[in-house]
């Protein structure tokens, strides 16, 4: 009899290095992204569920703690350490009340009311889409963030790959582009159809494969010739060549025609139309922050808080833990248990306590920097004065990473004496000519969309003339840095626009 062959497993050691958040920094990081609104849900929230936390004021005496803290500190070692660590909060001499409590109310708390439209918003309207999936919980939180990374239009310009780095590094979830991909293809299927799509191809793609998976019992053979077109022709398409694409599908004049009048009543901007079929851009905003400009230069800078309750420690818990502090010799293994439970009730309210406190206080270091980087805008409110500006200038001017700029200034907005603006808006790219003149990318922009508006439509300028114009207008930048801006403002090339 043949003897089996053997396999050999062989074990070796390797060191890796890898990034991991603490569930306190976790934590820190989802306070951080919610705008005001949300905020006060996920305080109330807190509310209800962890009974160490409660709203209101400290009102309360520190003397009647202070007997039992300091007997407790002079009490012999031997008993149980996670029973000591309980002075931490018991001590109330030690830990005045500011600290067991969040002063987050602003100054000004008779200001007059901020509305916050009932409109579902473009976000909501797909995420009611993704509630009807049969999805397993993986897969469901990796369709929220790439809903949440749709541009307004619907599209999504970031690739899978940054996607999943920024889920591992974030929000400590692994995905490989290969299961992100697949959930892609879930929130592609949402109406209307081009949504998630990673380009305009693709988009025009989706909702004529859309129409033709419709078909029912007599297929149309014009979708068929518009799905060639944008599939194999595309570029000839953007180009307006025509005749090149007839002659490479072999198509005859009047369906080509017809197949071309149907593509163009595609909708390129999918997400767009949906924010304007529910109200999205109707939806008023309720600002993260107050800025406050007076007539001798003076900024006041205040965080919109005044609807977030008031933090403090429960006063019922810190006495039931005194209770079972003064027997702590004689304790039942229930009684241990119990003990166990209020300590992690009460690490769980100090630690969202401290995450809130430091939510505040990184919302107006972030917001103090981008008033002093941007300081003539919020004294005079043109937005020509807006100066080039970075997330690295305000990470720089803060000591804050790069991603907490980042995720700061994702979705908050701040209320001036000239309006209600998007962080975002005051970061733009800087231009440096050869002389070292630095100019605002976004008042470049603004010049050109201005040259444009302006032209004879039945003549547009081409780059190299809008080049030549701005370079007259004191603008002496590259033709191809004109391109590249054109199409930021989504403007098509010149025969596109005749």
């Amino acid at each position: 009899m043949a003897q089996g062959s053997r396999q050999i497993q062989i074990q070796t050691q390797a060191q890796q290095q890898i990034q991991t958040l603490s569930p306190q920094q976790i934590l820190v990081v989802k306070l951080l992204e919610l705008p005001a609104i949300e905020l006060e849900d996920r305080v109330r929230a807190e509310l209800l569920e962890n009974p160490a936390l409660e709203e209101g004021k400290d009102d309360a005496s520190s003397d009647e703690y202070s007997d039992t803290s300091d007997a407790d500190s002079n009490a012999e070692d031997g008993g149980d350490t996670d029973y000591d660590s309980l002075s931490d909060y018991l001590n109330e001499d030690d830990i005045p009340d500011y600290k067991l409590q969040e002063n987050n109310r602003s100054k000004g708390e008779q200001a007059e009311e901020i509305p916050f439209s009932d409109a579902t918003s473009f976000y909501e309207t797909l995420k009611e889409q993704l509630g009807e999936r049969n999805l397993t919980e993986h897969q469901r939180e990796l369709a929220e963030y790439l809903i949440g990374s749709l541009d307004d239009d619907g599209l999504l310009r970031k690739s899978l790959e940054s996607i999943s780095d920024e889920l591992a590094i974030y929000a400590g979830i692994e995905a490989t582009t290969e299961e992100l991909e697949e959930v892609l293809k879930i929130i592609q299927d949402f109406d209307p159809a081009g949504l998630g799509a990673r380009d305009l191809q693709e988009c025009l793609l989706i909702q004529i494969r859309r129409k033709i998976e419709q078909q029912h019992f007599t297929p149309n053979p014009l979708l068929y010739i518009e799905e060639a077109i944008i599939a194999e022709c595309y570029e000839e398409f953007t180009r307006k060549h025509w005749d090149k694409i007839q002659q490479k599908l072999e198509l005859e004049e009047e369906a080509f025609q017809q197949a071309i009048k149907e593509i163009c009543k595609l909708n390129p901007r999918p997400g767009a139309s949906l924010g304007e079929a529910i109200g999205k851009n109707l939806q008023q905003i309720v600002p993260d922050f107050i800025v406050d400009t007076y007539d001798d230069g003076t900024i006041n800078l205040s965080l919109n808080n005044r609807n977030v309750p008031e933090l403090r420690m429960s006063r019922d818990f810190t006495e039931m833990v005194e209770e079972h502090t003064k027997n702590k010799a004689n304790q039942s293994k229930e009684s241990k248990e119990a003990m166990m439970f209020l300590k992690q009730k009460m690490d769980a309210a100090q630690g969202f306590i401290d995450a809130v406190k430091q939510r505040q206080n990184t919302l107006m270091t972030t917001m103090q920097a981008i008033i002093d980087l941007q300081r003539p805008f919020f004294l005079d409110g043109d937005e020509s004065l807006l100066r080039p500006m970075i997330l690295k200038d305000v990470a720089e001017r803060t000591g804050l990473d790069i991603s907490t700029i980042s995720r700061v200034s994702n979705s908050k907005y701040v209320q001036t004496n000239y309006g209600i603006y998007p962080l975002k808006f005051f970061f733009n790219d800087g231009y440096v000519t050869e002389d070292g003149e630095e100019m605002s990318v976004r008042e470049i922009r603004k010049i050109l969309k201005e040259c444009i508006d302006n032209e004879n439509k039945k003549k547009p300028y081409t780059d190299d003339e809008l080049t030549e114009i701005l370079k007259e207008k004191g603008y002496p930048i590259a033709r191809r840095t004109v391109a590249k801006y054109r199409q930021q403002l989504n403007i098509p090339v010149a025969r596109l626009r005749k």
